[in-house]
């Protein structure tokens, strides 16, 4: 069992930067691969980025390379998302997620933190 919470998210104008967090709790963090999510009104929920329980592997969408770097801390049992350069269509709900294996399938990953709300305005 792991529990997940998000948080960091809030306003910002385009061009700048913000730091997702998710704090686990529970079963432990570093047997696990880490993902970070995010959704839009009325759209599915995307991958946006994945690390394994090691670190040693990532994943990015092709819409934030460059920009997004995903990082994690275990021995603090928390996991980062850094967003730079941000622009508008970066706007959405972000959730952290963990799987057993680094996937960007969504229906991999067990557990589910509530969300986060990033709003970037123009």
């Amino acid at each position: 069992q792991v529990h997940l919470v998000e948080s960091g998210g809030g306003l910002v104008q385009a061009g700048g930067s913000l730091r997702l967090s998710c704090a686990a709790s529970g079963r432990t963090f570093s047997s696990y691969a880490m993902g970070w999510f995010r959704q839009a009104p009325g759209k599915e929920r995307d991958i946006v980025a994945s690390i394994s329980w090691s670190g040693t592997s990532t994943y990015y969408a092709d819409s934030v390379k460059g920009r997004f770097t995903i990082s994690r801390d275990n021995a603090k049992n928390t996991v980062y998302l850094q967003m730079n350069s941000l622009k508008p269509e970066d706007t959405a709900v972000y959730y952290c997620a963990a799987a057993v294996v680094r996937t960007v399938d969504a229906r991999q990953y067990s557990y589910w933190g509530q969300g986060t709300q990033v709003t970037v305005s123009s």
